[in-house]
């Protein structure tokens, strides 16, 4: 059976969500847990007629991802350690959160990637694209999608 489990994980309430019925899968099945955070990159600045200056420097925006990373990690961390369930965290900073997910799982030894879907279907489905269908498209690691 699964060992070692990737949960993607942004923060929101969806996603929290996950993680609590991740962590349960896990502790039924004994496995381990790497929760992942695809951090964003600093925005790219258009100039010109119309365009908003962002007055934060790259570096504030780095310390600014790598805080709201900490808070989300050990959020998804304390759930998995108040059910017993051995964890660690990791981030990555992407433009390109499916392809970030994939490597974390890859480069983590994970054997299973447990990841949430919003559920869109339809013409919002097609034109929004999806994190977990562009996962489960590319990855060589099995998905679990929860929803």
């Amino acid at each position: 059976m699964f060992k070692h489990i990737l949960v993607p994980t942004d923060g929101s309430e969806l996603s929290a969500d996950t993680v609590k019925k991740a962590v349960d899968f896990a502790r039924e099945i004994g496995a381990k847990i790497t929760f992942f955070y695809a951090k964003p990159d600093y925005p790219v600045a258009f100039y010109g007629e119309g365009a908003l200056i962002d007055p934060t420097t790259p570096e504030k925006f780095a310390a600014m991802a790598d805080k709201q990373a900490e808070d989300i990690l050990s959020a998804a961390k304390n759930a998995a350690s108040a059910a017993s369930v051995p964890c660690t965290g990791a981030s990555a900073t992407s433009d390109v959160p499916y392809e970030a997910i994939i490597n974390a799982a890859m480069s983590s030894g994970c054997d299973l990637i447990f990841m949430a879907s919003h559920g869109r279907r339809g013409l919002s489905g097609l034109l929004l694209g999806s994190e977990t269908q562009k996962v489960l498209t590319h990855s060589k690691v099995p998905v679990l999608v929860y929803r």
